[in-house]
């Protein structure tokens, strides 16, 4: 452990996780790191009003110096976070785009199904924008700090992670069952959810704006302090997540099983990995932000390279493990869902071994039965009633002359029944 010191045993225990961001970050920002020093030797000319690139391999000599890691090549961090974030950010907006164009073929062509799908593309889209969003300010670390990007890094950052979060939060209650979040409950909850953190980033923002007549002069700490919020809907979802993995794997139901068991499982799966990934990920990266960088000596070089890895990082995260998994599930289950003529060919009747029930029926054996083919429905060929509960004989053989009542006992000596005694 040659990059730690000895007396920062407190890392040990993230050691494997910290490796994932400090190996990266040591070969992209050595160049960087010898670049600045032989700036400091032999400093490179530049104009009077201070905007020159003049030296720096890939750059425009006109170019701003704060634009400097988008095009300098010996600082190669900055290149390669620019490209996974922009194909992070065009895969998503793909990804919107071919949702809302299914949505809308599904809707033309089977009117009965647009309400049922309309909560789930609303919840969906969000969630894709929110990923979408996460790619995009990855470029405001990329560019160094200025007062115009002050507002995006500290008020986007924590919005689409709770965005993205809430999201995730309300599939895992829909998914479990809870009133709350059925149907257009939830895109409502998350909704509701990441307005919250809109709240907080727009008081905190406010307050950094204004203090002390410092623009942006905020500590790393206090940048963490901002996404607790944040950090409870992750651990939250994480919760759930891992009780509807629980459930989907180790309950049974008669009502739950064959495909509709195993793509539960696969979702139940994919939910929980992507959360316990974006987990591991903030954890990673508040470690390094807070005690990592300034125990190692590289506090003010190394904190946006931090920051953009662990934004392009989360958002491929959340793009592969629920966005595109996701939309592979909605697009497989409408398909199947669409209207088709029923066929009972090759069904079976479970009693179908029992003598005398194999053979095909007519419907005579039942008294009260009447072919369509032989008479009309309405009309009857005999003009007397009859029951399958009737008696043998029919009432219009009656013979109305005749007595049919019951007979009675008589008795002669009603008057004195008890003069014998």
């Amino acid at each position: 452990m040659a990059f730690l010191p000895e007396k920062h045993k407190s890392l040990f225990p993230i050691l494997p996780l910290l490796l994932l961001f400090y190996v990266p970050l040591t070969c992209l920002c050595q160049s960087t790191n010898s670049s600045s020093i032989n700036a400091t030797t032999n400093p490179p000319p530049t104009s009077s009003n201070g905007t020159s690139l003049k030296g720096v391999p890939g750059c425009a000599t006109d170019l701003n110096p704060i634009y400097r890691y988008l095009c300098d090549r010996r600082a190669a961090w900055g290149i390669v976070v620019e490209t996974l974030a922009t194909s992070g950010f065009l895969f998503s907006i793909g990804l919107l785009l071919a949702l809302l164009l299914w949505s809308l073929c599904i809707c033309i062509s089977s009117r009965n199904q647009r309400s049922s799908i309309g909560a789930t593309v609303a919840c969906m889209s969000m969630y894709l924008l929110a990923t979408a969003g996460i790619f995009a300010i990855a470029f405001s670390f990329i560019i160094r700090l200025t007062p115009q990007t002050c507002p995006t890094r500290v008020f986007l950052f924590s919005v689409l992670f709770s965005l993205a979060f809430s999201c995730l939060l309300a599939r895992c209650l829909a998914l479990l069952g809870y009133a709350a979040a059925r149907g257009w409950g939830e895109p409502a909850l998350a909704l509701g959810l990441s307005t919250v953190q809109v709240i907080i980033s727009t008081q905190w923002l406010i307050v950094v704006l204004v203090r002390d007549n410092k623009p942006c002069g905020y500590s790393q700490e206090e940048f963490v302090m901002l996404q607790i919020y944040v950090l409870c809907l992750l651990a939250i979802g994480l919760i759930f997540a891992l009780h509807f993995l629980h459930r989907s794997c180790f309950t049974y139901s008669y009502s739950y099983t064959g495909a509709l068991r195993q793509q539960s499982q696969t979702q139940a799966a994919l939910l929980f990995i992507t959360l316990l990934l974006s987990a591991c990920v903030w954890v990673v990266w508040i470690t390094m932000l807070i005690r990592g960088n300034p125990e190692v000596g590289h506090r003010p070089q190394w904190d946006d390279p931090v920051l953009s890895i662990a934004l392009v990082a989360n958002g491929w995260v959340l793009l592969m493990g629920h966005g595109l998994a996701q939309i592979a599930f909605f697009c497989r289950g409408e398909a199947r869902s669409k209207d088709v003529p029923l066929s009972f060919a090759g069904w079976t009747s479970p009693s179908a071994d029992i003598p005398g029930l194999a053979g095909p029926k007519e419907g005579k054996e039942n008294g009260s039965y009447e072919s369509d083919s032989e008479n009309r429905r309405g009309r009857r060929t005999e003009k007397s009633l009859r029951s399958p509960y009737e008696s043998g004989f029919a009432v219009t053989n009656i013979d109305h002359n005749k007595d049919y009542t019951i007979p009675r006992p008589q008795t002669t000596n009603y008057t004195e029944p008890y003069e014998d005694y």
